[in-house]
């Protein structure tokens, strides 16, 4: 029965933290519900029995959601003075967030031991999905999955290219200058007199 509830709960706010994302008109709260959406999301897929993607929810998504969000407000420019200074009001907002976050991790928890949410479960599998996975990851979709790195590798380039501003008040590192330098010229054998120092 618990089990019934749990998923109904999830499913429930897995929707309305996507409507919320939505219609949440600061940018700060949407990325807070889109978590919290993803969290559900996980929830719903911890009780199904797929726990890799339940964990691939929390620790690729999530912090991908963290990396854009870093990238929103480095490409808008936003004054950190005042999105700082914005911290205490958020505040609170951000602590109810993370309440509804331990309330879904403990219900989740609860809910996986109390049984299947399936009236006729599946029999058994001989090895866990996430060693059937690797093993087909790492064997029959080998080339995909290196083509999937190598995509997700030139647009991280593209996010540093995009990002990348040339600044004018700072002297460029001039690599062919200082190998090119020759030591009689970087150094100096000076014999001062007593109590005078050097000039330079």
């Amino acid at each position: 029965m618990i089990a019934v509830i749990s998923f109904y709960l999830f499913a429930a706010m897995t929707i309305a933290s996507a409507v919320l994302v939505i219609f949440a008109r600061n940018p700060v709260h949407s990325v807070l519900w889109l978590i919290v959406s993803f969290f559900s999301a996980s929830g719903l897929m911890l009780m199904t029995g797929a726990e890799f993607i339940a964990l691939l929810l929390v620790i690729v998504y999530v912090g991908a959601v963290a990396v854009l969000f870093l990238f929103v407000v480095m490409m808008l420019d936003i004054d950190f003075a005042q999105l700082r200074s914005g911290f205490t009001r958020n505040l609170p907002f951000g602590l109810l967030i993370a309440l509804v976050l331990l309330a879904e991790i403990i219900v989740a928890a609860n809910a996986r031991g109390a049984g299947s949410i399936i009236a006729d479960k599946p029999p058994e599998a001989a090895q866990p999905n996430i060693v059937a996975l690797g093993e087909a990851m790492y064997s029959r979709f080998l080339f995909p999955f290196e083509i999937a790195g190598l995509i997700l590798l030139v647009a991280m380039i593209g996010a540093i290219v995009l990002t990348h501003r040339s600044r004018g008040d700072v002297r460029g590192q001039k690599i062919s200058k200082q190998v090119d330098r020759r030591p009689q010229d970087a150094i100096q054998n000076k014999q001062p007199a007593v109590g005078q120092g050097v000039k330079l």
